[in-house]
């Protein structure tokens, strides 16, 4: 039995949480175009008869603006030396810069380099991203371009991270596949609906999180820093919070009801207080 922890790091957008979903075969986390989407870590476990690799899903790393970004970046960089195998990945379609130096100033040696989103990339860019990522790195031990949506190369990465992990028990039961809370998972896919609904209005400024839970009837709570927020978080006549509950539900079993209420705490990004509250 082969059993171990890895880490998938990189800048916001990049493909962590798409891929962490795609190996499992089911969403573990969610998945959003909007930077720092992921906000804590996130485990995921695959179970094979011969292995398991316990999955970590990390906030991107990035420049941060406000003490949760800051908490986000020590999130992230607190997984590296505590797993098996680093993964940084390196976004196909985006030219290496700062964020991807910074990054891979921090991975060990042996870390593998994953090249995402090679399905919407021309072979130019994914060779390109591969060079760009050898010289930049020095250290990658192995190389996989994959697409984190489509599934292409993500069993070659997948079977080389099994190879790489070292003897050991499962540390998870069999029919586990994450560790996330049902209360914050269902917080978690409000904040998801949100992010889809809003688009790019307040997709930083909003934190959700689960005040009553007695199924079917679930309480959600939805923060926003101002009260200019609050109208376009819940919209005209109660349109997106309406549409965000339909879509959730939809993720939900059969019978679940969602109930929505906005309240505006200011500045609670900047307020240490309100961060460990909501559990960051």
């Amino acid at each position: 039995m082969k059993s171990g922890f890895v880490t998938f790091v990189g800048r916001p957008n990049v493909g962590k949480s798409t891929l962490l979903n795609q190996i499992l075969g089911q969403k573990v986390t969610i998945v959003s175009d909007k930077p720092q989407t992921t906000r804590t870590q996130v485990r995921g476990v695959l179970t094979t008869p011969d292995a398991q690799v316990v999955f970590v899903d990390t906030p991107g790393i990035h420049k941060p603006r406000t003490l949760l970004g800051e908490r986000l970046n020590d999130t992230a960089a607190s997984s590296i030396g505590d797993v098996d195998v680093v993964c940084l990945l390196v976004d196909a379609t985006q030219p290496v810069g700062r964020g991807d130096q910074w990054v891979g100033s921090r991975i060990p040696r042996d870390a593998f380099i994953v090249v995402n989103k090679v399905d919407i990339a021309t072979p130019t860019q994914v060779l390109d991203q591969l060079k760009a990522a050898s010289e930049l790195i020095d250290r990658g031990e192995e190389y996989f371009p994959v697409s984190a949506r489509t599934g292409e190369g993500v069993s070659q990465l997948l079977d080389a991270l099994i190879a790489r992990l070292p003897e050991g028990p499962s540390y998870y039961p069999d029919d586990m596949v994450t560790d996330v809370p049902e209360a914050f998972w269902v917080a978690e896919l409000v904040r998801e609906q949100l992010l889809a609904v809003t688009r790019d209005e307040v997709p930083h400024s909003v934190a959700t999180r689960v005040t009553e839970w007695d199924w079917p009837r679930i309480r959600v709570e939805i923060l926003v820093e101002r009260d200019s927020q609050k109208g376009i978080v819940i919209g005209r006549k109660g349109s997106v919070l309406k549409e965000v509950g339909t879509r959730v539900r939809e993720q939900l079993p059969k019978g679940a009801y969602i109930e929505l209420f906005v309240k505006v705490d200011k500045d609670w990004q900047r307020r240490p207080r309100a961060l460990e509250r909501l559990g960051y």
